[in-house]
């Protein structure tokens, strides 16, 4: 079979949920942060999440990306439910399929760009050659080449963003999640760095799913779902589309 009758179609959904609820406890209180979500979100494509602040974003961010459990419903990511894996085998599942973007970067700061980038392939085990290929590839895909040797403290916001990216790509995951990317950056770096997003994703064929209230980045969205008490209460297909 080559190499294209192996890809799966775009239509094929790399998220799934069926009914998922959320429920927290509050120091006694009980918070339902996902009150019955059902969505599918196909591959290969822009999503937006967006809703007000305390809407569920963030928690549906962290079911898709197996940092939480759903309390109820089915959670399905890259064609697997992942309330039936150990806690061990979601830890590797998730190092292997999902990339994190964070608003405040989160890069670690005693290392370099370099090292951030690196980071994930040594949880992957890879060996050393290839990580310095595939970290070296994504540090001239983010145009940071030349600041490899630099920590974040000496990287601009726009830059550690990048690096931020660059990281959460390297590692070829399935899926990137990106929680305000944009947030912490001025208009002018922000949509240079959506611009780099998207592409990355037409080279990498990676599905990236966002929350963000950013209009800019809005206005690449393939699909959008609006989510309001911790419910979808509207889904629309982009300009993108």
């Amino acid at each position: 079979m080559n190499d294209a009758a192996r890809k799966p179609v775009d239509t094929e959904a790399v998220v799934r949920m069926d009914q998922v609820v959320k429920v927290y406890d509050d120091d006694g209180l009980t918070v339902k942060a996902i009150d019955g979500i059902t969505l599918a979100i196909p591959r290969r494509r822009f999503t937006m999440i967006v809703g007000p602040s305390g809407s569920g974003k963030t928690t549906l961010l962290n079911l898709m990306g197996c940092i939480d459990s759903a309390t109820s419903g089915t959670v399905e990511v890259c064609g697997e439910d992942v309330a039936k894996l150990s806690d061990n085998a979601v830890s590797d599942f998730r190092a292997k399929n999902v990339g994190f973007i964070f608003q405040n970067f989160s890069l670690v700061p005693v290392l370099t760009a370099y090292e951030n980038i690196e980071y994930p392939l040594l949880l992957l085990n890879l060996p050393a050659a290839e990580r310095k290929k595939r970290t070296m590839a994504m540090l001239e895909g983010v145009g940071l080449a030349e600041h490899w040797n630099h920590r974040p403290n000496q990287l601009s916001g726009g830059q550690r963003q990048r690096v931020a990216i660059a990281r959460a790509l390297v590692k070829e995951p399935e899926i990137v999640l990106a929680d305000e990317p944009t947030a912490n950056l001025d208009s002018h770096t922000g949509a240079s760095i959506v611009e780099l997003m998207q592409r990355q994703q037409h080279e990498r064929n990676t599905t990236f799913i966002f929350s963000t209230h950013d209009p800019h980045l809005m206005s690449y969205a393939h699909e959008t779902f609006a989510i309001k008490d911790g419910a979808v209460v509207d889904h629309t297909m982009g300009a993108a589309s």
